[in-house]
């Protein structure tokens, strides 16, 4: 017999116990894609050419969150779990990104913001305040600079705007080639390898790839090989930042946005540097680190972001 068989029971239960402990211990802190509260509602709204899928929850002041590039509107749910307490939660899935439906165009960052304008006034929502990252930065811009008066406030997470600050010598830096990336050969040899694709932008803009679990990995890998998806990501999205430049230089004549503004980095991607990219769209920016953090900022670091964002908000 062996002595493993012959210990006590409950000298058996504290040992798995206690390495339970150390091995929670010794992992590090991730976020994981987790099932919407069962408060939340979601509807396929109209916009123009389409629809836009937009979940909705809580009640009181509202809140827009729009995502980028590599997420949906999944990736703010540690977040709207907060917000839904004593705000309206508002969260699209972008123009031909996640369940959204897939039209061929409509994708500059302005028309997007229109857009966003008809879901909110279908909800009877006038004001709001607006948390965005990646691409949900240009397309909060774009409302924004529409629609000063409707915009309270916005966090802006990670991610500079086309033609405005030092865009310019973004596209310079070689980690934004997929800016370019497009065309019926590349959606070809993209197609069923989606995840392979995935995992480039996942371990190489964040400060630990680890923290980026395997669950989030295959949830958006599945998405994002859904028929239409990587085309609408890159010959829709991203090859409208030409003429969202242009947009931009357009809108920013008429004025900086006045309401108040958090501009959050990683400090492992943008940083500080964020506060001066927005600023040149916006006068009243202060500026949020996290640590430890690149690009994915609400999968790496979640409880330093949720922190910075719900304190801003509460001000």
């Amino acid at each position: 017999m062996s002595s493993r068989s012959i210990r006590p029971v409950w000298v058996r239960r504290i040992a798995a116990f206690l390495s339970a402990v150390s091995l929670l211990a010794a992992t590090p802190v991730m976020a994981e894609i987790k099932p919407w509260p069962a408060t939340f509602r979601s509807e396929q709204i109209p916009v123009s050419d389409g629809t836009q899928y937009v979940r909705i929850g809580g009640s009181g002041p509202a809140v827009v969150l729009l995502h980028g590039f590599g997420d949906t509107g999944d990736m703010w749910e540690p977040l709207a779990e907060i917000l839904m307490r004593d705000h309206t939660v508002v969260i699209p899935d972008l123009r031909g990104m996640g369940l959204s439906s897939h039209p061929e165009g409509g994708y500059r960052k302005v028309e997007q913001g229109r857009d966003l304008a008809g879901i909110l006034d279908k909800l009877g929502i006038k004001d709001v305040a607006l948390v965005t990252h990646d691409i949900g930065n240009m397309v909060g811009y774009a409302f924004a600079a529409q629609y000063p008066s409707r915009t309270t406030k916005w966090v802006a997470m990670d991610a500079p705007l086309p033609g405005l600050g030092h865009w310019d010598d973004q596209l310079k830096n070689p980690k934004v080639w997929h800016f370019n990336f497009r065309g019926p050969d590349v959606e070809r040899l993209v197609a069923g390898r989606e995840r392979i694709l995935l995992d480039r932008f996942y371990n190489e803009l964040s400060a630990n790839p680890a923290g980026i679990d395997e669950q989030t990995r295959e949830h958006y890998a599945a998405l994002y090989a859904q028929p239409l998806a990587i085309h609408d990501a890159f010959s829709g999205q991203f090859a409208a930042f030409a003429e969202d430049a242009v947009d931009n230089q357009k809108l920013v004549v008429n004025g900086k946005l006045t309401m108040p503004v958090l501009a959050i980095g990683g400090d492992h991607s943008y940083g500080a540097q964020l506060a001066i990219e927005i600023g040149a769209a916006a006068s009243n920016v202060r500026s949020g680190v996290v640590k430890d953090s690149g690009h994915w900022i609400m999968e790496e670091q979640p409880d330093q972001a949720i922190a910075l964002i719900t304190s801003f908000l509460a001000q």
